[in-house]
C-alpha cells in the first residue's frame, strides 16, 4: 500500500509551469487522503481562470497512478477556500522572494 508521504514526494514533481513552483509548495493540495490503492487528493489552483488547470490535473493524477499500489486517483477541484498567497511554504516563498528581502539581482 502506497503512503502519504510517497504520494506528496510525487506531487512535488508537479509544478504549475507559470510560477514555477510544485503545487505542494504552493499550497494547492488541500486535503490527501489513502483508502486501500485509491487515492484522494482535494486541491485548488491559484485562480478560477487558471489557464493551465487542465494540463495541472492531469499530470497529478498521471503520476500518483503512476505509482505502484495506485490503482486510481480521484481528484476533487475545490475553491472554497479560495487560495492565497499565504499559504504558500516557506521553501517556495524563498525561491519566489517574497520572504520579505530585497532582491540581490
Amino acid at each position: 500500500m502506497v503512503v502519504k508521504e510517497e504520494i506528496i514526494k510525487i506531487l512535488k514533481t508537479v509544478n504549475d509551469p507559470e510560477i514555477g513552483i510544485d503545487v505542494v509548495n504552493l499550497g494547492l493540495i488541500y486535503d490527501l487522503k489513502v483508502e486501500n490503492d485509491v487515492v484522494k487528493i482535494m486541491m485548488t489552483m491559484t485562480a478560477p481562470t487558471c489557464p493551465l488547470t487542465d494540463w495541472i490535473l492531469f499530470d497529478v493524477q498521471k503520476k500518483v497512478e503512476g505509482m505502484k499500489g495506485v490503482s486510481k486517483c480521484d481528484i476533487e477541484l475545490v475553491w472554497d477556500p479560495p487560495w492565497r498567497p499565504d499559504m504558500i511554504s516557506e521553501e517556495a516563498r524563498k525561491m519566489l522572494n517574497l520572504d520579505g528581502q530585497p532582491s540581490h539581482s
